[in-house]
């Protein structure tokens, strides 16, 4: 029997809650005397909590059929310039707001922060509700405010609780983002004003894609510029050179978050407004976006297996698997696209509880270089079988969700790029070779005198790893349900791309060719 019927459902600001909910938490967490230290860390996870509980009763009552967006929430902001408060969830949406609204309470439970609890949870609230409001937002303006949010408390749990550079990687985070989003933002203003003669001005991204009355040049400058601003924060190599730094240096709750959702953003933005709002400029750039994603998989790979430190090796697999997915968008086609949003969620899970373990392993040993760390397997089986899953579902291997993801934008990728993708499968390989080695060098061996007393993984412990491990055991064996609900907005979005631009999806095994001069002169004739 249903809690709310379905009119109680649709009439219920249940997004307006989802971002407000933690947002306030942050409020009362900061509000909190200073001398309970010990009530800051629960009442932050019963706020996080509260807004997981919202996600996950958001994606129950999702309509799985229903490829437009639901639970939509529209109010006027600034009605002069055309800006709103618009918010709604479709497919392509729901399982990072889902992500992010489970990876939150458990860092918030798991984690330790040693000093400063209250800003500490502070600032993990708001960066919950910083990455709800990007992914709902529906309003181009609404969506650079929670874009640029999100980036303060990260800052600031990198400069405050990191590691000893953490004041270079916090700085160098922000400086790399900024410069990015403010390419975005003179987009943002561009198309809003230029597209206004035809109907008014407006920052709604629905009326500004149903519109496409930008010309070719205009549209694909933009295009670029909303391009750069979400390719650095992905990250996609040669941009990438702020994620190791950051990773490195932030505590181990930034790091997971870092992971798990802040990453996604950047492909998540590509999706929802790069090629929704500019659908020609995204084929006629899509085989350098591809060139690039191609490369972050073999490069991050390469990189990674020389690292010495365990958690920069898995900050540079991040490298490697986000360019599997930048491949995925923009190859166009259902397969590949389901591909690469499983696959957001899938990093977010095995890489998120990559970083929450080498976190643990640091607070037992407390060096996270590989050559210090030896025959831990012997002195803690159990962390060592719990990595061993985690590690598997990174590398890919069946039965874990990587395999699906990686699988579905292979399939799906062949068909329109073909030669990427068989360059793009080698890193399936590399992954194996640099994960597997690191494993067989920490876990393996004989175990020296400081090994042997390395504590087993606590029960605590495990049950902050079991959702992890839960969620990526369902995936890699049943990733119907999520499948089925991201299928039709993604539907939605191809049938878009192929009305506004010379693009036509492939019938099964055959390959298409893009003839983009033939597409710009058809769009300029128009």
């Amino acid at each position: 029997m249903d809690i709310l019927g379905s009119t109680e459902v649709a009439s219920f600001p249940v997004l307006n809650v989802l971002i407000l909910l933690p947002a306030i938490g942050a409020l009362v967490v900061a509000l909190l005397p200073k001398n309970r230290p010990e009530i800051v860390r629960p009442i932050g996870a019963l706020f996080a909590l509260g807004a997981g509980a919202m996600s996950v009763f958001v994606m129950i009552k999702f309509q799985m059929s229903d490829s437009g967006f639901q639970f939509e929430s529209y109010q006027s902001w600034i009605p002069s310039l055309g800006i709103s408060w618009h918010i709604g969830v479709d497919g392509i949406s729901l399982w990072l707001v889902v992500l992010t609204g489970l990876i939150t309470p458990i860092v918030l439970l798991a984690v330790d922060p040693h000093h400063d609890p209250k800003p500490y949870t502070a600032w993990l609230l708001l960066l919950q509700a910083g990455s709800f409001g990007a992914f709902l937002a529906l309003d181009l303006f609404l969506f650079f405010v929670m874009f640029e949010i999100v980036l303060v408390p990260m800052y600031m749990l990198i400069g405050g609780w990191g590691y000893n550079d953490r004041r270079y990687a916090a700085t160098k985070f922000f400086l790399y983002t900024m410069a990015g989003s403010a390419l975005m933002l003179v987009a943002i203003v561009t198309v809003a004003v230029l597209s206004a003669k035809d109907g008014g001005l407006t920052f709604d991204v629905v009326e500004l894609a149903n519109r496409q009355s930008l010309a070719t040049n205009t549209s694909r400058l933009c295009f670029v510029a909303f391009a750069l601003a979400f390719v650095i924060k992905v990250p996609v190599a040669p941009f990438h050179t702020w994620l190791p730094d950051a990773h490195t240096q932030a505590p181990t709750a930034g790091s997971v978050v870092l992971a798990a959702v802040m990453l996604k953003l950047g492909a998540y933005g590509l999706l929802r407004f790069g090629l929704y709002l500019f659908p020609e400029a995204a084929v006629w750039l899509a085989p350098t976006l591809v060139t690039l994603g191609v490369f972050g998989v073999i490069y991050g790979a390469v990189v990674a297996a020389m690292q010495k430190d365990l958690k920069r090796l898995v900050a540079y697999s991040s490298v490697a698997h986000m360019g599997f997915i930048i491949l995925g968008i923009f190859a166009f086609t259902t397969q590949s696209l389901q591909g690469g949003i499983l696959q957001m969620v899938n990093h977010g899970l095995s890489t998120g509880a990559l970083f929450l373990m080498v976190g643990m392993l640091y607070e037992r040993r407390k060096t996270r270089a590989i050559a210090e760390l030896k025959g831990i397997q012997t002195a803690a089986p159990v962390f060592a079988g719990f990595f061993t899953v985690i590690m598997l579902s990174s590398v890919g291997v069946p039965g874990f969700n990587g395999f699906v993801g990686e699988f579905l934008i292979l399939i799906g990728s062949f068909e329109t790029r073909r030669w990427w993708t068989v360059i793009a499968a080698t890193g399936v390989i590399l992954a194996a070779v640099y994960l597997l080695w690191a494993y067989q060098r920490v876990f393996h061996g004989e175990p020296t005198s400081a090994d042997e007393k390395t504590p087993d993984l606590r029960l605590r412990e495990g049950l902050v790893l079991t959702p992890f491990i839960v969620g990526i055991v369902f995936l890699g064996i049943y990733p119907k349900p999520v499948l089925e609900r991201i299928e039709p907005a993604v539907d939605r979005l191809l049938s878009h791309i192929e009305e506004y631009s010379d693009y036509e999806r492939p019938e099964p095994n055959t390959p298409v060719i893009i003839d983009v001069h033939h597409a710009t002169e058809k769009e300029e004739g128009h």
